[in-house]
């Protein structure tokens, strides 16, 4: 799945290709339960001859702000990307909504698992005030972070997957920031330390921003992988510690890296220098 740096990634993408400015001159859907909150007749008659105005990010989801006070959030989920291609070009059958550009662009909506989500809506907060704190703001600091954890009893990795609490991290990061941390995953938060706390900060700030600047994680070569609005595959997978590095040595100690499962969710841990957990 797609997390803040991948999203953000096809947030700039999107950006740096001009589309801010352009008017969608009328949608199409070609899978209906791809977009939510209304019939996609009514998405198309309310998206025609609308300008979008401003592209950004919140958590998982890229928000479009377009005429009219309408807002397109969009979340990629498992296998969705966004992508251009020529007005004349074919429809991919993966291709569930496109967009046509006033420029002679599609912006395409391609999602091979059918998972993803397109909401048109005009209180885009009802959505979004759901959320935690962007984890990379300068105002959501360290003391911040250690308050939405305290008096919280729950293990350490559900915790952090919880987008009520921290926007954005998903299974990859989450389990690079907890081994940047030497945390193990089920340590129950009650028991960290402030200066455990303040590793763990640190650790998720790290990976988030070593993941922007690689332009995001492609775990594969198959469409449902991540890839940017441009077709570029992110460069994060290189330097993984611990995801989907089973068997391998750790990076630390060259202990095997160990797989979990931790709250329903495949887990990677160095059982060796990653801290011991409570049960």
């Amino acid at each position: 799945m797609p997390e803040l740096p991948e999203v953000e990634t096809v947030v700039g993408d999107l950006a740096e290709s001009g589309l801010e400015g352009r008017t969608i001159l009328r949608a199409r859907v070609y899978w209906p339960r791809s977009v939510e909150g209304m019939t996609p007749a009514a998405f198309r008659d309310r998206l025609r001859n609308r300008r979008i105005e401003r592209i950004r990010r919140r958590g998982k989801y890229i928000v479009m702000v377009v005429g009219g006070g309408w807002h397109l959030l969009i979340h990629l989920r498992m296998s969705g990307r966004l992508f251009f291609a020529p007005r004349a070009e074919p429809r991919d059958e993966h291709e569930r909504v496109v967009f046509e550009l006033d420029d002679g662009r599609t912006l395409r909506f391609h999602d091979t698992r059918k998972f993803g989500r397109i909401t048109l809506t005009m209180r885009p907060q009802e959505k979004l005030r759901r959320l935690g704190p962007e984890p990379l703001e300068r105002e959501f600091t360290a003391r911040d972070f250690a308050q939405r954890l305290a008096c919280r009893k729950g293990m350490l990795k559900p915790l952090l997957l919880n987008q009520q609490i921290i926007a954005g991290l998903g299974n990859i990061y989450v389990d690079e920031a907890l081994f940047e941390a030497r945390l193990h995953p089920k340590r129950r938060c009650s028991t960290l330390t402030a200066p455990e706390l303040h590793a763990l900060y640190r650790a998720i700030r790290k990976v988030l921003r070593r993941g922007i600047r690689a332009s995001g994680t492609t775990l594969g070569a198959g469409q449902a992988n991540f890839y940017s609005a441009s077709g570029r595959r992110g460069r994060n997978q290189d330097g993984l510690k611990v995801f989907r590095r089973t068997g391998e040595p750790c990076p630390r100690c060259g202990a095997p890296i160990a797989r979990l499962v931790v709250g329903q969710r495949g887990t990677h841990v160095c059982r060796e220098c990653q801290a011991s957990h409570d049960t």
